[in-house]
């Protein structure tokens, strides 16, 4: 959210230098009350449907923006403007010019970090004591280094500050809308993943659309303050529900500290180094990077690695959203046809008895005694717009019967593609002069095709239930056209032979 939120300041400050923080905040009022519609309009369990590879790639992208960017306070410098691709072009100046100091300061705190014993997270947090110690050094022991001024934070005003309100113009409306729908849905998905990880810690089920409402709320009232956007924080999370917090009582603690920190103890943090606070970044960066994912992706397919790695990319060098979007949308193309080839394995057409489909010994018996005069038609599975194809194929394989019976009983959902393949086969039939009969369609596979207009070209009595009825009954029908009772013939009509 904080990358999100540096971009989106620094691209309206570059574009009206005198509202450019007033539009910033202005986005962040508005992705709230996205974020609030998205609970009112029940989206929150939507979000969270990600595939585990595009996460990985959207959080493994965002820790190695994260790095890049503490380079250069790491070593003293200040972050040249472009980015990622900023810092590496610029990377042999900011080594060459180092303040050795204000590394070694960092440096310090990257070993307080990855060398703090586990077993004394639980009381204080690593973070807290390489703060504490970073900035004790540079007070006291560096008091005096009169070779570069270290930089630090500096002062912050105590108090609350000023409302800001909305301010925008029509030039820059679509560049605010935008942004701030970026925002609501990167800060909606950061959110609900941190309570997925949370429900799995605390064997509890989180409200999604509830969350999503309180968190728009937040920060619908933080941009009114000036403040930046927030989510779900998820070490933050994790390190509360260790410590014992199970209720809203620890976050409202934590706030209430913070308010403290703003209200009376701000003085106290303008001397923090900025070293310090990006040794404590990179080690963040380091920590959402998923390694363990990573050096595995390979081995469960090169297609998962290969969207793992594009996401990768695109949201380090490219935009978080356009990683995030791209990343979805090949995940779910090459779902679906996995889905697709699994489905069309379950569309049959069949005219006499053999293991394709699992029939009782009495339905074999109508389906042999038919004489491949009657076609069954058996679908199941979910009927997605890819197997629509198939029931085609399937359908057109055969070309010689008199009856088509369309098996559904085991069709939970039909999709309006597969639907409409499946009214082309009945049309056909019809045209034909075949008889067609429709059985164990549910409730909402009927209502599909009611909507369609099927039920009106198929007689209300070929409609029905049991597939064993169906069959005899399409067994009759193909008897009857292939053995057609004689005509009546008068008596006076027919030639005697004396």
């Amino acid at each position: 959210m904080t990358v999100i939120v540096t971009a989106v300041i620094a691209t309206t400050t570059a574009s009206d230098p005198e509202n450019g923080l007033a539009m910033a905040f202005t986005v962040v009022m508005l992705a709230g009350v996205f974020q609030i519609g998205f609970g009112l309009l029940k989206l929150g369990r939507y979000i969270t449907m990600l595939p585990y590879n595009v996460i990985s790639g959207f959080m493994t992208g965002i820790g190695v923006i994260l790095i890049f960017l503490q380079i250069a306070p790491f070593l003293g410098q200040e972050t040249p403007a472009g980015g990622v691709l900023g810092v590496i072009r610029n990377l042999p100046n900011l080594v060459a010019n180092a303040s050795p100091w204000e590394t070694a300061l960092g440096l310090l705190t990257l070993a307080i970090l990855f060398l703090y014993p586990s077993s004394l997270k639980k009381v204080v947090p690593p973070q807290l004591i390489a703060l504490l110690v970073g900035t004790l050094v540079s007070l006291t022991l560096l008091s005096n280094v009169d070779i570069r001024t270290i930089a630090t934070i500096g002062e912050i005003t105590p108090g609350l500050p000023q409302p800001q309100m909305p301010t925008f113009t029509t030039d820059n409306l679509q560049l605010i809308f935008v942004n701030a729908m970026v925002l609501a849905m990167v800060g909606s998905i950061d959110c609900l993943l941190t309570c997925l990880v949370s429900d799995s810690l605390t064997r509890t089920e989180h409200k999604s659309n509830k969350e999503l409402i309180g968190q728009g709320v937040a920060n619908l009232i933080t941009g009114l303050f000036g403040g930046i956007a927030g989510s779900g924080a998820t070490t933050a999370t994790v390190v509360n529900i260790q410590a014992g917090g199970r209720t809203a009582l620890s976050g409202i603690s934590r706030a209430f500290i913070l308010l403290v920190v703003v209200l009376w103890a701000a003085p106290l943090t303008s001397g923090i180094p900025l070293a310090v606070l990006a040794g404590i970044v990179l080690k963040v960066g380091v920590n959402i990077i998923d390694w363990g994912f990573l050096k595995r992706a390979h081995k469960i397919s090169w297609k998962a690695a290969g969207i793992v790695y594009s996401v990768v990319l695109l949201t380090v060098f490219v935009d978080l959203m356009v990683a995030v979007a791209v990343g979805v949308f090949i995940a779910n193309i090459l779902t679906i046809a996995r889905l697709d080839e699994l489905q069309s394995q379950s569309v049959k057409a069949i005219t006499d008895a053999d293991d394709q489909i699992v029939l009782t010994p009495e339905e074999k018996e109508a389906l042999d005694a038919a004489n491949g005069r009657v076609l069954l038609f058996h679908l199941s599975g979910p009927m997605i717009f890819g197997v629509a194809k198939a029931i085609s194929r399937e359908h057109n394989a055969i070309a010689n019967y008199d009856v088509l019976i369309v098996d559904l009983s085991e069709v939970p959902v039909l999709g309006v593609t597969s639907a409409l393949a499946i009214e082309n086969a009945i049309e056909e039939a019809i045209d034909a002069g075949r008889e067609v009969m429709v059985i164990g369609a549910n409730k909402k596979v009927k209502s599909r095709l009611e909507k369609l207009g099927i039920t009106g070209i198929i007689p209300e009595d070929h409609w029905m239930d049991d597939r064993l009825l169906a069959l005899k009954k399409g067994l009759a029908i193909s008897q009857q056209k292939s053995f057609p009772a004689p005509n009546h013939v008068a008596p006076w009509d027919l030639e005697v032979e004396v």
